[in-house]
């Protein structure tokens, strides 16, 4: 296999592909629209709770947790059908689907019909979401895969981090229906492109016919295999410290440290940067020391951060806030896109399947881990600094458990 910038598709399809900017800006939107169309609606949610006659810490909620549990449950299925029926057209349908939900929202004059506009939508995009990362797998292996996913799984983190921002010019201006309509409208850019850029990644001769309950045997055999278990385990559990983060900071920089809404928007956007240096690091210390060593010292970066904020949990300033922050940042984005290859690159035959139950772990740990930072009581920096210090050891404990094995 030749440089990264050389990669060809090692499939025997017809058509080969080259580890593009092209091709890794289609994957990265695919990677990031779930997120991007959850986070521009945050800062709406008040509005919407007042135009809609929902209480605003309530019913509206049920906008965030039905797209939460209809992604969680839908990717467990996108998975399987794409092994047997190729990528093409259940990424193209989901992106159809996805685009409906958000219209349906954009339109939606009470909040069941909102709520029904979410779950179609999560049905819909949780297909993009999941089959960027076996879209990579069909594609590419070794330090290509890391590279490609690096940079998608960049793409993934920084969408939360950005779209905030852009959610506060939306609602500021032409309002939180069109937040809606502008994402409907990227996912109908993605389809176009996947299309002309993409295509079929899953050739004939690597589809399987599975009925459900060889799926469930698929599943189980995965959770079992060590090779498997143990980096998606790390990746899930970092991953919902970063939902963690997201879920907390509010009430630490606008509760406790007075900052404004934009400024909030501004923090969020700045932290991107770290986590998109953590991605242009991980592939390249991953080729002089190896994955797993670099996944594993990923953690201990991570952790540090963590025991950072705890030590300083009270009384200390922005800027250290964010120095914690970053660190454990840093650490999330050298673990996320390395213990993703590690986890999908064993198993190119099962790639949908293992990246459907990876998708579903991180979803899982998401909306635990967010749930125990909610725990806040008088203190949610402290809330946060124990559920990233949490994630963190279990993330290393999970490597650790792998490299004794090997």
């Amino acid at each position: 296999m030749g440089a990264p910038s050389s990669i060809s598709l090692a499939l025997g399809g017809p058509t080969p592909l080259r580890l593009s900017g092209r091709l890794l800006a289609v994957l990265a939107g695919l990677a990031a629209l779930g997120a991007l169309s959850t986070n521009i609606i945050l800062p709406a949610l008040p509005r919407m709770a007042s135009e809609l006659g929902a209480g605003p810490h309530g019913d509206i909620s049920l906008v965030l947790s039905s797209f939460f549990l209809a992604f969680a449950v839908g990717q467990l299925f996108v998975g399987p059908v794409s092994d047997r029926w190729g990528r093409r057209i259940p990424v193209l349908g989901g992106l159809a689907l996805f685009v409906a939900g958000s219209l349906l929202c954009t339109w939606a004059p009470t909040l069941p019909l909102l709520v029904a506009g979410r779950v179609v939508q999560a049905l819909g995009v949780c297909a993009a979401s999941v089959l960027s990362r076996a879209i990579a797998r069909d594609l590419f292996e070794g330090e290509a895969l890391s590279r490609t996913l690096a940079l998608t799984m960049v793409a993934m983190a920084a969408a939360p981090g950005f779209s905030p921002l852009l959610g506060s010019a939306m609602e500021y201006g032409p309002g939180w229906r069109a937040s809606f309509a502008l994402v409907a409208l990227l996912g109908l850019l993605l389809a176009w492109a996947y299309a002309a850029a993409v295509g079929e990644t899953h050739p004939s001769d690597r589809r399987a016919a599975a009925s459900p309950a060889e799926v469930l045997r698929g599943y189980a055999a995965l959770v079992r295999d060590i090779r498997f278990i143990s980096p998606a385990l790390a990746v899930s559990v970092i991953i919902g410290g970063l939902y963690a983060f997201f879920a907390a900071t509010p009430a630490v920089l606008m509760g406790r440290m007075g900052l404004s809404a934009l400024q909030l928007g501004l923090f969020f956007a700045g932290t991107v940067f770290v986590v998109f240096a953590a991605g242009m690091l991980a592939p390249r210390l991953a080729h002089r020391w190896g994955a797993a060593r670099v996944a594993r010292a990923g953690c201990l970066v991570a952790l540090t951060g963590a025991l950072t904020l705890l030590m300083g949990a009270e009384g200390r300033s922005l800027a250290y806030f964010t120095g914690a922050i970053a660190l454990y940042l840093l650490g999330m984005g050298l673990i996320n896109p390395l213990g993703t290859a590690m986890a999908l690159g064993p198993f190119s035959r099962q790639a949908g399947l293992a990246s459907s139950l990876l998708g579903a772990l991180q979803m899982a740990c998401a909306g635990g881990m967010t749930a125990l930072a909610g725990l806040a009581g008088r203190s949610p920096a402290m809330a946060l600094g124990q559920v990233l210090a949490a994630a963190s050891v279990l993330a290393l404990a999970a490597l650790l458990v792998r490299w004794r094995q090997a």
